[in-house]
């Protein structure tokens, strides 16, 4: 008795123990998580310099990173819990058709005992001391019965819970899974755009310096395109409005392609909403892609390259007016140069000086309803 007291006591220290350490470690994790959300909210609040940018990126990965060793933690504890449902799962089928099969083979006993009348007992007793001796044990039996009733039930039900909580347990983990996926995919786009700011600045200060003003000389030109463009007329979706160019090199261009970009209610807006859906090649991450959702025509021809999408990029970093978002889609097509109209409206066109004795050319269509797309280093 006193070993088992001793047995007991050391499995609930132990239990103790080991939780204490989980949740320390979890608390650890946590303050570790909002330390770095701390700092990355301290930094973006910074003058913009290419060594906030770097602290900013590397902060980025080491939460990122901090998130998926947390989740793969969870992944590989859920499996461990699997797979002891798993066991349990095993042996209480194995105990369930034990004793179903046990049920079976006493239901026509107990059948038989349940259509014997009491006195059919004692007819055939000896004596009433064996009536009684008889009656006592077909009572016992009766209880074994409700008892081995009881205990098949009790199995089937606790096998239908672990069941449930196996199935329950697999779905959480799939979530984590395709949680931890979109995070590994969050660090690796992080890992490139610091791989790409080295390699675009050069990790010099001046570097980027100049690149965030032409990055910003260029939104500035649009802006001023939008006061002093010069209306051309009207144009139907599929009409040539321009050729593909280089316009504002070097200052605000680094090589022939098409800057198309959308704003609808003087907001930048995801160019994928308008145009319709196109498989094209993704050369900013590599291979091809189904991309659009909308019902536009693209306004170059295919085979269609997207060098760098809306949103966060590899380069986007040097857009710093617009929170480090591009603000359209860069393409290129090596079967044709011609721009055309994607969507109905009033086309315009403007030049505008950029990032010193460049100049840049813009076009834009205004499609009604607040909305308005662009066209820059046109011909």
């Amino acid at each position: 008795m006193k070993r088992f007291f001793f047995y007991t006591l050391a499995v609930c220290l132990i239990f103790i123990s080991v939780t204490h350490v989980v949740a320390q470690g979890s608390s650890e994790v946590d303050s570790r998580i909002k330390e770095l959300l701390q700092k990355i909210g301290d930094l973006q609040s910074q003058e913009n310099s290419l060594s906030k940018q770097i602290n900013l990126l590397n902060s980025q990965i080491s939460l990122a990173t901090l998130r998926i060793d947390t989740i793969r933690n969870a992944v590989a504890k859920l499996s461990s819990e699997i797979d002891e449902l798993e066991n349990e799962i095993d042996k209480l089928e194995v105990l369930l058709t034990r004793r179903s099969e046990l049920v079976l083979r006493r239901i026509p006993e107990s059948y038989k005992r349940h259509v014997t009348p009491q006195f059919g007992l004692l007819f055939f007793s000896k004596n009433f001391s064996d009536f009684i001796a008889k009656a006592k044990y077909l009572t016992t039996v009766q209880a074994d019965d409700a008892r081995l009733l009881y205990q098949l039930k009790a199995t089937q039900n606790n096998f239908a819970e672990r069941k449930s909580l196996r199935e329950q347990k697999k779905q959480e983990q799939e979530k984590l899974k395709k949680q931890l996926e979109n995070e590994q995919k969050q660090l690796d786009r992080q890992k490139r755009e610091k791989q790409a700011l080295l390699d675009q600045t050069k990790n010099s200060e001046s570097v980027f310096q100049t690149l965030l003003a032409q990055a910003l000389a260029e939104k500035q030109a649009v802006e001023r395109a939008l006061i002093e463009g010069v209306e051309i007329g009207p144009v139907k979706a599929g009409d040539p409005i321009g050729l593909v160019g280089n316009t504002g090199y070097p200052g605000c261009s680094t090589g022939a392609h098409l800057h198309f970009e959308v704003r609808r209610n003087n907001n930048w807006t995801d160019p994928g909403e308008f145009l319709s859906s196109k498989s094209i090649i993704d050369e900013q991450n590599g291979g091809n892609i189904t991309i659009g959702r909308g019902g536009w025509s693209w306004p170059i021809q295919d085979p269609i390259r997207i060098t760098q999408y809306f949103g966060k990029t590899p380069y986007s970093w040097r857009y710093a007016y617009s929170g480090g978002i591009h603000t359209g889609f860069d393409m290129t097509s090596n079967a044709s140069s011609v721009i055309k109209a994607p969507a109905d409206g009033t086309l315009y066109a403007s030049s505008q000086p950029c990032g010193g004795s460049s100049i840049i050319k813009i076009k834009y269509i205004d499609h009604g309803d607040s909305t308005l797309s662009f066209y820059l280093h046109v011909q």
